[in-house]
């Protein structure tokens, strides 16, 4: 067979690395106009509500297993820094797991020891957010660590 070796696998050697990547580019683009004609149809229920303090909250439930994944986003990233000032928002998203008035101690081991996992946070340049998946059974622990974090870390800061 033409183009194949001889386990009868295709030979690529003698394609041009233009053409491989003409033929990746449509490839990709198929996918990409493909999947977005679909993005539409996605209908994931959630319920939406404002707190007395104003933290907006997105609720999506889903029985199918015992996790709860809680995500908390600011408003504040790099565009909030003065040119020559910057750095703040990474800096003070790493301060964050280290420990607040009420709880001296690493963020994680806590909620390391009720099962959590992928607990981390990043920050952008319009957003800084935290985030770690809980059994369902600690999601109260987990929504306190966050309060506690916002609310009384510059104790320790001092």
């Amino acid at each position: 067979m033409k183009n194949r070796d001889q386990k009868g696998l295709i030979n690529m050697n003698h394609l041009k690395p233009q053409k491989i990547a003409s033929n990746v580019l449509v490839a990709l683009s198929y996918i990409f106009i493909t999947g977005l004609s679909h993005a539409g149809d996605i209908d994931i229920p959630y319920t939406k509500f404002v707190l007395d303090n104003g933290l907006r909250v997105i609720v999506h439930e889903d029985h199918k297993a015992p996790i709860v994944a809680v995500n908390v986003w600011y408003h504040v990233g790099s565009k909030n820094e003065n040119p020559g000032r910057t750095g703040f928002a990474h800096l003070f998203e790493h301060l964050m797991f280290n420990g607040s008035e009420n709880h001296n101690d690493d963020y994680f081991f806590p909620l390391e020891r009720v099962g959590a996992t992928d607990m981390n946070g990043t920050t952008n340049e319009d957003r800084t957010n935290y985030f770690q998946n809980v059994p369902g059974n600690a999601v109260d622990l987990a929504l306190w660590m966050e309060s506690d974090r916002m609310g009384y870390l510059l104790g320790v800061v001092d």
